[in-house]
């Protein structure tokens, strides 16, 4: 019998009449902010990709400081070196002729005010969307409720890790979870979502297979967005570490990630 697996993306806002407390806070150095993530999606050639640069700000504005000025790099380990180039005062890095292959390793070279910082990550595959499903249940409230699910098929002959996105065409930011098939695996897996989910929305559905590490660094992520923008690809509210190293002072590391992987999405507008 083919067992299924869930995860609930939803972020809840409360709102109540408040008078806002400004409570001073000691300003640290900035921190560079790597955001390196690379999303070959299925059925392109993934040569087009983005790396963004910028550096922690204030605790009290979501103002982005750009890091311009920046070289940066990605190597795989046939040694090509495929150039990221800055699109001036936008702290986008782009290169438009990498060539993403499943299982192969890549290592980013960051160079930024006299300082180098590396990674080294693996490129994985994604399975894909193979059934998006929709059914209406009483809700907590008792008032009925939407509920989309989206299936894959999970593979039997390895541990994997799933970074699941869903873009809600009434909210403002994309909403993620990540999961693991611990206790599935080889079967038949689903994203499940149910946060304002009205009929004639559209969902942007996605699925990206990660690394065990990549999956523990989100985990810890996303609820700490969920507090601030609910945007974890933000510059991060709070210090968490990783997987990026400074070469040339180890105590002063960035934030951010360095992460490849296949991306299936799917469309469906809510019946």
């Amino acid at each position: 019998m083919k067992k299924f697996l869930f995860i609930i993306v939803i972020v809840f806002l409360s709102v109540s009449c408040q008078d806002t407390v400004d409570i001073p806070l000691n300003t640290g150095e900035p921190k560079l902010v790597i955001n390196a993530i690379i999303k070959w999606q299925k059925g392109t050639t993934g040569e087009n990709q983005t790396i963004k640069l910028s550096l922690t700000n204030d605790f009290y504005t979501n103002d982005i400081i750009f890091a311009n000025g920046a070289t940066v790099t990605v190597t795989n380990s046939s040694n090509t070196v495929f150039n990221f180039v800055e699109v001036p005062d936008s702290g986008d890095y782009v290169c438009n002729n990498f060539i993403p292959v499943i299982n192969e390793d890549y290592t980013l070279s960051v160079t930024y005010q006299g300082q180098t910082y590396t990674s080294t990550s693996k490129l994985l595959a994604t399975p894909p969307i193979i059934n998006v499903q929709q059914e209406t249940v009483p809700g907590p409230t008792g008032e009925d409720e939407i509920q989309v699910k989206f299936f894959f098929q999970d593979n039997d002959a390895e541990n994997n890790f799933y970074l699941l996105g869903v873009k809600n065409s009434k909210k403002k930011v994309q909403e993620y979870g990540v999961v693991s098939d611990e206790f599935f695996q080889g079967n038949v897996m689903f994203g499940f979502y149910a946060s304002e989910v009205e009929q004639g929305k559209t969902l942007k559905l996605a699925l990206q297979g990660i690394t065990n590490s990549y999956y523990n660094y989100m985990n810890k992520l996303i609820p700490i967005a969920s507090t601030n923008t609910g945007n974890p690809f933000a510059t991060p509210p709070a210090t968490l570490r990783g997987n990026i190293i400074n070469q040339t002072n180890i105590e002063d590391y960035p934030l951010g990630y360095f992460a490849l992987g296949e991306i299936d999405t799917r469309e469906y507008v809510v019946q």
